[in-house]
């Protein structure tokens, strides 16, 4: 762990928000040697912070003892100069056991992605969170998605929640968001993280700006990291012109492209990877690998992503 605490180093990026896939080799195993020169890449092309393994890192199909040796590769590669979030998630015995070993790993923070399957209750939703928090030293992101939906008022008990530090919002609902915002300014004034975690989040990202809420994951830096960090960087200056050539020229390409097949938020990323010369492997089951053709395309699309910065010079 670093000293500096990690809503401190977060609150302000220096850069996007690096979601690294995990390295396989030919034979299904982690490959860690190439997973850290991935993070190492990630780092040295600016990027503000490492989340490890988490949804675009394939934390779904990490055996317990190949998580805790990306994240403690997650840490290495980073040596420090930005935090390390590791993910965590199932239920909540198994939540606890991957935080823990994240902990163990080195990591900075965790990222709580959604229990397993179950639709629970707000009081349940609550205590899953509350327990993961008290399990170990590290500071807690919410990752509402999919079967964990929260109300207003159990954010303001989140955030009340010694431990947890920040929301990361996939669902993608701004008039709730704009009420969690509203009800947690109102209720429990300070300094709670909120981050736009919808794949691509570049596309939606002015719209979230608009109710104040300017932290984002970015996939695209993962294979197109000097794409996302102009994207980055005219969104925090006001470019709005570079803002709209890319988002019309290059991101919602990617993501009508990302819409053609499931999965694809992981999959057509690695690939994406792959093109730019890392060889990361594959995807592990149940995930596939994307079409022959979609992988054609995006080539094209990354082509013209960096054709358009080119413009700009």
């Amino acid at each position: 762990m670093t000293s500096a605490p990690l809503a401190a180093r977060l609150r302000i990026p220096s850069g996007p928000l690096f979601f690294p896939v995990t390295a396989f080799g030919p034979d299904g195993s982690v490959d860690l040697d190439t997973y850290r020169a991935h993070v190492r890449r990630g780092v040295e092309a600016e990027a503000a912070a490492v989340f490890a393994c988490c949804g675009t890192g394939e934390f779904h199909s990490l055996a317990p003892e190949e998580f805790e040796a990306c994240v403690a590769a997650a840490v290495e590669a980073a040596q420090g100069r930005v935090p390390v979030v590791a993910g965590t998630g199932y239920g909540t015995a198994l939540a606890v056991r991957y935080a823990r070993l994240a902990e163990a790993a080195g990591a900075d923070g965790l990222l709580a992605l959604p229990p397993y399957l179950v639709q629970a209750p707000q009081q349940g939703l609550l205590r899953h969170y509350r327990e993961l928090a008290a399990a170990t030293s590290l500071p807690v992101i919410v990752y509402q998605r999919d079967n964990a939906v929260f109300t207003p008022e159990t954010v303001v008990e989140l955030v009340g929640t010694d431990g947890i530090v920040g929301l990361k919002d996939g669902l993608g609902d701004l008039d709730l968001m704009q009420r969690i915002v509203s009800a947690v300014r109102t209720e429990v004034p300070g300094d709670f993280l909120y981050f736009n975690g919808l794949p691509t989040a570049e596309q939606t990202q002015l719209a979230y700006r608009g109710i104040g809420i300017t932290l984002y994951s970015s996939a695209v830096f993962c294979f197109a990291p000097e794409i996302a960090v102009a994207f980055h960087q005219a969104l925090d200056a006001g470019d709005d012109t570079t803002v709209r050539r890319l988002l019309d020229g290059f991101y919602r390409p990617f993501v009508e492209l990302r819409a053609q097949g499931r999965g694809y938020a992981v999959s057509l990323v690695k690939a994406g990877v792959r093109l730019r010369g890392l060889d990361v492997g594959e995807v592990r089951p149940p995930l596939h690998e994307p079409a022959e053709d979609h992988v054609k395309q995006l080539a094209q699309v990354i082509e013209r992503g960096y054709a358009l910065l080119e413009e700009d010079r």
